[in-house]
Formats: C-alpha cells, structure tokens, sequence
C-alpha cells in the first residue's frame, strides 16, 4: 500500500477509486464501505485510495472538546492495508485546508491532485469549509468534471448504527466485547517497546511499555484500566499478558499515558520492536495506592484473574 503524506508527495499518479474519511477505528461500518471500493476499483481498473486527517479535524477546531483517539495513524493505516486498498493520502489538517470551499476541494483535490473517476461515500458524508458539501453538490460536480458518485447505507447492529461514537462510548465503559462486536476484531494497540522507570521488574511483575499518548495529539485514551490482554509480534502465537493503559497514579504524576503489559512467562529483550497489544477483558479501573507493596498485591491479583480468563478458553 502506498501513503502519501500531504500535498508536496503528490504527484501524477493512476486515476484512482476514491473514499474520503478519518475512519476512526477502521470498525465493520468503515470495512463494508472499504470492500465495497477496493471492489469497485477492480471492476473499474482504478486504484483504490483512502483520503483520511492528520490530526483529526475536530482535534485543529476544538483540540480539548475533540474526542479521544480510537486508533493511531499506524494502526489505522495497517488496518486498510489489511483490506486490500492501494493507496492513502494522509492530508494534513491545516487552517489553508480548512477554508477550502466545496468547490475548490472538488476541482484542486478531487480532480487535479486525485484523479478520481469514481467515489464511493458515507451517507453522511459532508465536505469543503463548514462541511458545506453534501452528496447532492458531489453529485452534481461529478457530472461537470466527469466523475461517478455513490454512496452506502450506514450498517446497523440491532438496530443500531455501528460508528465510531458507539465504538468510543463502548470503550469508555470499558465494554470489550461490544468494541469487539464493532470492530470485528479484538480492540488493540500497537507501537515500540520503549524504555520505562523499570518499577514492574523491581516489583516481580516486569512489563513492556507503549506510549499512547503525547502533547500533540491522542491526549486522552479511548479507554483506560487494567486489561485481561494479549501480544502480538513476538511469537507465531498470541501471548497471554496483563496489561495497564492510563497514567500510573501510584507512581507517577505527570499525566503520561502509558500502556504497560506483563506477559506472562516471558523473560526476552524486545525493546524497539513494533507489538500489538489486545484488550480482551476490563479487570478494573486504574487505582492510587498508599504503598508499592499494596500496588503489588493489586497487580497479583490482577495476574491472577488475567491467568484464569486464558486458563477457562483453554477448557472451553
């Protein structure tokens, strides 16, 4: 799959199929709307490609309103990579984008920088400065440029709309197996394993740690706890781990958000490698402790529940 990153790394390139979200989550609405476009690409002899944000444009107009992160850019862009799409152009969300009319996206991104022939869209799908841009005005531009348009219906589960809201809302509840409903699969992270204050080692409970958030962007997790989880990356097989997201308030108070897991049996040196951490199960929310030694009685008895979680799969 090929990325672009913004404007200068454009160039003449493939008429292309294209879709144009922050897909959020990659969840099983954004999934049926990506098979729906690498599929008409196909039949079309066009490259299928993604425009999504960077940041999220919620996080350039209102940075402390805008919602937490469902997924990182790497996540996000090895989850489409997974579904067969040629190429993502990560625009950078900026003030200049921001004041585009409807009609200078279509003629500047759309057509000049694009290419696209044929667009496929959420019902949903407003563009261009103040989201003035509807599937009607798309519509009716394509028929002067002379590209298709279509949309698709949102998805629903139980009568509900599978988005990245629910996705969110089931996160922050802290409900994993909804979030997996959603997305299809185990919710997870990914990133490298970074260097830490070595506590977990001292406390017989040594982990790896991923940095989830920083000052710029994804301040707030989607979720935050202690986690029944697994690895991925290390081994051939998942391996059973349990696992901290939030911001250690036992030990540290600078509000970093950090993502610690414990695998359990697991002794080997794998700093700067990229693994996939999976949340199956909230054991509990994070807590501050007087004392390290009753911060280590906490995280026995979450190994303990975390061991019997895998331990009941296996007699399933």
């Amino acid at each position: 799959m090929n990325v672009l990153r913004g404007p200068t790394q454009f160039s003449a390139g493939p008429a292309c199929a294209l879709t144009i979200g922050n897909f959020d989550g990659v969840h099983r609405g954004h999934r049926a709307l990506l098979k729906q476009l690498v599929e008409g690409a196909k039949q079309r002899g066009l490259a299928s490609c993604v425009m999504t944000f960077e940041p999220h444009p919620k996080e350039f107009f209102l940075p402390d309103q805008a919602p937490p992160r469902i997924l990182n850019l790497r996540d996000k862009l090895a989850a489409l990579s997974e579904l067969g799409i040629d190429q993502v152009v990560v625009e950078h969300f900026n003030s200049a984008f921001a004041r585009l009319t409807p009609e200078e996206f279509v003629s500047e991104i759309i057509v000049k920088r694009l290419k696209a022939k044929w667009i496929l869209i959420g019902d949903d799908f407003c563009y261009g400065a103040k989201r003035a841009g509807n599937f009607a005005s798309l519509k009716a531009a394509g028929e002067k440029y002379g590209f298709e348009v279509a949309s698709i219906q949102t998805i629903l589960e139980d009568g509900e709309r599978i988005s990245s809201s629910a996705l969110r809302a089931a996160l922050a509840n802290g409900d994993m197996v909804q979030a997996e409903k959603l997305l299809g699969r185990p919710y997870g992270i990914s990133g490298h394993v970074i260097h830490g204050q070595k506590l977990g080692r001292q406390l017989g409970f040594p982990t790896l740690n991923l940095a989830v958030a920083n000052h710029l962007h994804h301040r707030r997790p989607a979720t935050t706890g202690i986690f029944t989880a697994q690895v991925l990356g290390l081994t051939d097989e998942a391996l059973p781990a349990v696992a901290s997201l939030g911001v250690r308030p036992t030990v540290e108070d600078e509000g970093r958000v950090l993502l610690e897991t414990h695998i359990f049996d697991y002794q080997q040196d794998v700093y700067g490698k990229i693994i996939t951490v999976e949340l199956l199960e909230k054991i509990r929310d994070e807590a501050k402790y007087n004392d390290l030694d009753t911060l280590t009685k906490a995280i026995a008895a979450d190994a303990m529940h975390a061991r019997n979680y895998f331990l009941k799969k296996t007699h399933v």
